[in-house]
């Protein structure tokens, strides 16, 4: 965890448009963990994923409840890594393959935006890739805060000599040369618990993405990204948020409030075990009451709940009258990060929902009418070999991590030795000889 020190999480070589390549996702969220390997192959331009190189087809899948993580964090340590070793050890063996490295979302530690700048002056006549290389590594320096990791630097537009909104200056003549950067961060806390529970399974982290970013990747159409929309990421712990403005993804947020919550409000407004209350949410979940749910009844296994007693009955509109609330207030918190962040000034915008929670009945027009904005729910656009339970919004997350390497090359990377391929036959011997050397 080197790179750490210097307040940068790591990132992963950008994938060559030219060559086909294997990689893997994790997604570490706060109900499920779930690992993806995939193949991606070149593929010429087209018109709907734009911004995408290469094909994505899923060769490998697994997913496991998650255990051991709260709100998207590690809270305890051994129980986290018992999840993460059975979901990537599924996923290995469907893929007969060993992962080397993986790919990692991230979700937690009061994700936050920050606009930075930074300038340098151009080596030669003419602004080249290395100038661009530079003035990114020097934004993504400044960017550094005390307890903070930057997950990402990315571009919003660039200036030379004092002339703005340039958007590829390569070949551009000019002396001094700036840019402008959506710089994304997160408790270093985290990052470094969450790090340390991958690679005590003896797997590498490739690189680290916000979740909210990764489910865009794999969710929005490329118009929508061009024409500004934000995306609403509600997880079982966390609700997070990003916003995109001309193809580029300019602002991201999040809070610690999610569908398990839903969940606990559930348990106890009815007296059930959280795993009844779960069930109920997953079967009869909705936050718009229709004519007839005060006349369709529920069974509720009671907390202590006995074979021999009579089970108790709620109404369909009881359950809504407890779930409504709490997602109104989830929505009304987005809509406030919202409010505040540059999608304010895109009266048109579209709003895309991802992630379990965005599933109860009704919850896509609740939304439009909290929000005030068109609102659909955001599925894998565009991944092949998906199974069926993971073709929904709860993996836009997982999915999205696999699309990431293509648009890797947007950020600056930190130069590291040890840096290993994502995925190889050879991972196998050097998690041996690593479990060896640390046992013995």
């Amino acid at each position: 965890m080197t790179v750490l020190q210097f307040g940068l999480t790591p990132k992963a070589k950008p994938v060559s448009p030219k060559r086909s390549a294997l990689v893997a996702a994790l997604d570490v969220g706060t109900s499920k963990v779930a690992c993806l390997i995939a193949r991606l192959k070149p593929q010429p331009a087209q018109d709907v994923l734009r911004h995408r190189s290469h094909t994505v087809e899923v060769i490998g899948f697994g997913h496991t409840y998650a255990r051991g993580i709260k709100s998207g964090a590690v809270v305890d340590m051994q129980a986290a890594e018992e999840a993460l070793r059975q979901a990537i050890d599924v996923a290995e063996r469907s893929a007969k393959l060993q992962l080397e490295s993986v790919m990692v979302s991230i979700s937690a530690g009061k994700p936050a935006s920050e606009l930075m700048s930074a300038s340098v002056t151009v080596n030669g006549s003419t602004v080249a890739n290395h100038d661009i290389a530079r003035v990114m590594a020097a934004g993504s320096r400044h960017s550094a805060r005390p307890g903070r990791a930057v997950l990402h630097s990315l571009p919003i537009g660039y200036t030379l000599d004092g002339v703005s909104g340039i958007r590829d200056p390569r070949g551009m003549l000019g002396r001094s040369f700036g840019i402008d950067m959506h710089v994304m961060t997160t408790d270093m806390s985290v990052i470094r618990n969450l790090m340390y529970a991958i690679e005590s399974c003896h797997i590498d982290v490739a690189s680290m993405v916000a979740s909210p970013y990764a489910a865009a990747l794999s969710a929005l159409a490329g118009d929508e990204a061009d024409l500004g929309a934000a995306l609403i990421d509600m997880g079982a712990g966390t609700t997070t948020i990003a916003v995109f403005s001309g193809g580029r993804f300019v602002h991201g947020n999040g809070f610690a409030l999610g569908g398990h919550h839903v969940t606990m409000d559930i348990a106890r407004g009815l007296n059930t075990r959280i795993a009844d209350a779960e069930r109920i949410k997953t079967l009869y979940g909705s936050v718009m009451a229709g004519g007839s749910d005060e006349r369709d009844m529920i069974s509720v296994p009671a907390v202590d709940h006995d074979e021999r007693d009579a089970p108790q009955y709620v109404s369909r509109a009881q359950l809504v009258r407890i779930v409504k609330p709490r997602i109104e207030e989830i929505l009304e918190m987005a809509r406030d990060r919202l409010a505040a962040s540059p999608f304010a000034a895109e009266p048109r915008g579209r709003v895309v929902l991802t992630g379990g929670a965005c599933q109860l009945t009704g919850l896509p027009d609740l939304a439009a009418q909290v929000l005030g904005r068109p609102v659909r729910i955001g599925r894998p656009l565009g991944i092949a070999g998906l199974p069926e339970e993971a073709r929904g919004p709860a993996f836009a997350v997982a999915t999205g991590l696999l699309v990431y390497p293509q648009v890797a090359h947007l950020e600056p990377s930190e130069p590291r030795s040890t840096r290993h391929s994502m995925t190889g036959t050879g991972g196998y011997f050097a998690r041996v000889g690593r479990w060896l050397r640390e046992s013995f």
